[in-house]
């Protein structure tokens, strides 16, 4: 049950005057009318005069509902005085930051402590004097079956919890699923499935942290209420009684200046002294963990287990630390979980641990928060291995305290402004995965991979380390929990601006199903095969796309390796070649890149730019010296990246490029279909083409193509009197399909005495204009390596035969 107050403030603040209860000292607006302007809406017949003083010094009021208020409560046994301070940690309160210093926040939710019915009068009233918070006070009982009862044990197997929502009908209503959202075939086996669905279709926006638990829900919506959802204008929306409901996919993000104030802390410096005197020499791996079923504790266990087993080298030298917070439910799976996480733990420790040295440290009290921060700034690795988890924020606080603060570093010894490194390995199962590019992500249910991966993290080079941190230190920083709420609500004003829109786009959603067709004469090359041919050749014109073909897409480390600039020199140095590396990418990077290949040409910007080696100036294409399109374009390409987590934007010199490689495979494939449709659209009447290429979307003049560059250099070998017998291209993307139709187009010219052998190759099985494919960028490595070496050899036998008949001779 709620207060007589609060609840009368509650529904003041929702539909008006219900009840004639008295009012709380500060009685909260009522009815919204039209924006900026709250109604009196009691009939007490105040003049028009006064409703205007009202209206003009309203502020915008947000109403954020949850389980328990962001309060700390504790009531003094001496005076008998209930304590309240707000609970600093707590997300709610958090969120303020995302919003307006003049929004007026209020709270709806319970006390995490019981207040005698006598007293609920009082402390509701001073509850919203004090902190703007509306408490509802439950019975006991009633919070126990609710709370532990139907959520903890009922749906916390599914989906860990499910908060109720009340329905207003001119309240902006967003909610936000801080947990996973489970497949249709666990979903459907509630009884209440429908009304919870149901429940949750009456708010205008409703958010999932990854794209996988949005799916999951949006699956269960077609299935068992029959409701279609599309992608519009890179947002999903659900048609449901004439009202479309959006969906939001953000993971939430933590409170910078709460972390670096606490890393900034006295206490945390002596506690860094501290733990970097215990563990002297030792490299420490981290974990931060509820006592919990899905946490994954006795599986982590396992793989530090193992890891010791096969890796002998590192017994005394490194030190898995858990930090076991309380377990925040009861029950016997908790209480088994807990016995098997201190049996392997005293096992691991008795069969490697040794006196000066513990493998396994488990720290199972309450940590204060400056103590976490002083673990996390000195673990090289850290891990977290849950089986499945909404969110999980404890990666993130591990990436900015390694980045550090003057005062820890200070206390690290670590110079202010040096390069930071930190290593990540993380369930693929647990939320912020998606968002952690550069961690290592691993099955938990496979100890062997799992172990494999902590050695990788901590064998790994410092260059990539710090590579690693820095990607994710720049999305953590800038996607904080003030941007997530400040994101959440722009999208749940533009929810409720569309309420009555009746525009919908035909959109299909089916990315999953797809069918693959290739030809009868699509095969590998065969290294033998094209060794042949190349060794027969006179001249040669080689192109080679760069990311996907030269370099592993997946690479964080994009510059070439030495093994790469090796061997496009020795194809280079031949003087039977003409060697381009023809990109997507800018002039800059590519000639910065491969400054060491005095003989390669370059094609920049899919061949808007061209170089014909290091001693040559850049030529450009005179086609389009007006790009004004890229106001058109850039703003567009904003509203995807905002909306598209793991998305950003390339800008060139002639181009703009949306690139969705670090988003969800699928959701990232969806939003690029419609941010094509979308500029294809609004660029029209511009000189300009949008291209899609592998997670990319491409906004360049007409004109400008990998095609064209190749048909550029062809003519240009022809016109000069060297004509080409051998022409060979490689590519993973649909940018480079123009190659491989244009060397066809432009060699097989009346002017040349005899056509030349065409190599046209892509990386990967997939439908292509090529003949050939190679599986992965290894293989094209292991190519060029063997064209290279044929290049180099000399024909030796030939000359030993000839000494021989002279000897004989």
């Amino acid at each position: 049950m709620v207060s007589r107050s609060s609840y009368t403030s509650f529904l003041d603040a929702a539909s008006g005057d219900l009840l004639n209860f008295p009012q709380t000292p500060r009685t909260l607006p009522r009815v919204m009318t039209v924006p900026g302007i709250i109604s009196d809406g009691d009939g007490n017949g105040s003049n028009d005069e006064d409703s205007d003083i009202f209206s003009s010094k309203c502020r915008e009021k947000k109403i954020i509902v949850a389980n328990f208020l962001p309060l700390l409560a504790q009531k003094d046994l001496n005076t008998g005085r209930w304590c309240f301070s707000f609970d600093e940690d707590a997300l709610l309160l958090q969120m303020k930051d995302g919003f307006s210093s003049e929004t007026d926040v209020v709270y709806v939710g319970s006390l995490k402590v019981d207040v005698d019915t006598s007293e609920q009068e009082e402390v509701a009233e001073r509850l919203l004097a004090e902190f703007n918070c509306v408490p509802t006070f439950l019975p006991p009982d009633l919070q126990k079956k609710f709370y532990h009862g139907f959520c903890k044990q009922y749906l916390w197997p599914l989906f860990h919890y499910m908060l109720p929502i009340k329905r207003f009908y001119r309240v902006k209503l967003g909610f936000f699923l801080h947990s996973p959202f489970p497949s249709s075939e666990i979903y459907r086996t509630l009884p209440v499935r429908d009304d919870i669905l149901k429940a949750l279709l009456n708010a205008d926006l409703v958010g999932f942290h990854t794209f996988d638990y949005a799916r999951h829900f949006l699956s269960c919506c077609s299935r068992m209420l029959g409701l279609n959802y599309e992608s519009k204008r890179g947002h999903i929306g659900l048609e449901y009684f004439g009202r479309t409901v959006y969906v939001k996919i953000l993971p939430v993000g933590i409170h910078m200046g709460q972390l670096e104030s606490a890393l900034n802390l006295p206490s945390t410096s002596i506690k860094v002294k501290e733990i970097q005197e215990q563990f002297k020499g030792k490299k420490i791996i981290l974990g931060v963990d509820d006592m919990d079923i899905f946490k994954g504790l006795s599986l982590k266990l396992l793989a530090m287990e193992h890891l010791l087993q096969h890796y002998e080298e590192l017994r005394g030298e490194l030190v898995l630390v858990q930090i076991v917070n309380p377990a925040r439910s009861t029950g016997k799976d908790v209480q088994e979980a807990k016995r098997e996480t201190y049996a392997i733990t005293e096992r691991i420790n008795a069969n490697f641990g040794f006196p000066g040295y513990e493998p396994v440290v488990l720290i199972d009290h309450p940590v204060p928060f400056y103590e976490k921060t002083a673990y996390y700034a000195l673990a090289e690795c850290c891990i977290v291995n849950a089986v499945r988890d909404g969110m999980n924020l404890m990666p993130y606080n591990y990436i900015v305290c390694r980045q550090g603060t003057p005062k820890i570093d200070e206390a690290l010894g670590i110079t202010s402004g040096s390069s930071r490194t930190s290593t990540l390995v993380v369930s693929e199962f647990i939320g912020c995965s998606p968002s952690l590019s550069g961690a290592i992500r691993v099955n938990p249910w496979d100890i062997d991979a799992v172990a494999d991966a902590l050695n990788i993290a901590i064998t790994m080079p410092g260059l990539e380390k710090q590579l690693r941190h820095e990607k994710h230190y720049r999305y953590v920083s800038s996607h904080d929990v003030a941007y997530w709420a400040c994101s959440f609500m722009q999208d749940l004003e533009r929810a409720c601006k569309d309420h009555y829109s009746k525009r919908c786009w035909s959109i299909g959603f089916g990315l999953s199903f797809r069918i693959v067709a290739l030809s009868p004469n699509f095969r590998k090359l065969s290294l033998d095969h094209i060794v042949k041919a190349y060794k027969r050749a006179n001249r040669r014109a080689i192109f080679l796309d760069y990311d996907g073909t030269v370099v592993p897409q997946s690479s964080i480390v994009k510059t070439p390796s030495p093994e790469v600039i090796s061997i496009l020199n020795d194809l280079c140095n031949d003087p039977k070649n003409t060697v381009f590396i023809v990109s997507g990418r800018g002039k800059n990077s590519l000639s910065d890149w491969f400054a060491q290949c005095q003989n390669l040409g370059i094609a920049a910007e899919h061949g808007y730019f061209i170089r014909w080696s290091q001693s040559s100036n850049w030529e450009s294409r005179p086609l389009l010296m007006d790009f004004d399109w890229k106001r058109i374009a850039d703003p567009v390409m904003q509203l995807y990246t905002e909306a598209t987590d793991g998305s950003y934007i390339e800008t060139k010199e002639s181009a703009l490029v949306w690139h969705h490689q670090d988003a969800d495979p699928d959701f990232g494939s969806c939003q690029a279909m419609e941010l094509l449709d979308h500029l294809e659209n609004v660029l029209a009447n511009e000189p300009v083409e949008v291209k899609r290429g592998h997670h990319i979307v491409e906004v360049k003049p007409q004109g400008v193509s990998k095609g064209q560059v190749t048909e550029k250099i062809l003519s240009t070998m022809i016109s000069d009197g060297k004509p080409p017998d051998f022409v060979m291209c490689i590519g993973d993307d649909r940018s480079d399909e123009d190659m491989f139709e244009s060397i066809s187009s432009t060699i097989y010219s009346p002017s040349l005495p005899a056509p030349p052998e065409i190599f046209a190759c892509t990386v990967g099985q997939k439908p292509s204009k090529a003949r050939y494919y190679l599986d992965d960028s290894a293989d094209v490595l292991k190519l060029l390596q063997g064209l290279a070496r044929a290049s180099s050899m000399k024909p030796k036998c030939s000359t030993q035969i000839q000494f021989s008949f002279e000897s004989v001779a």
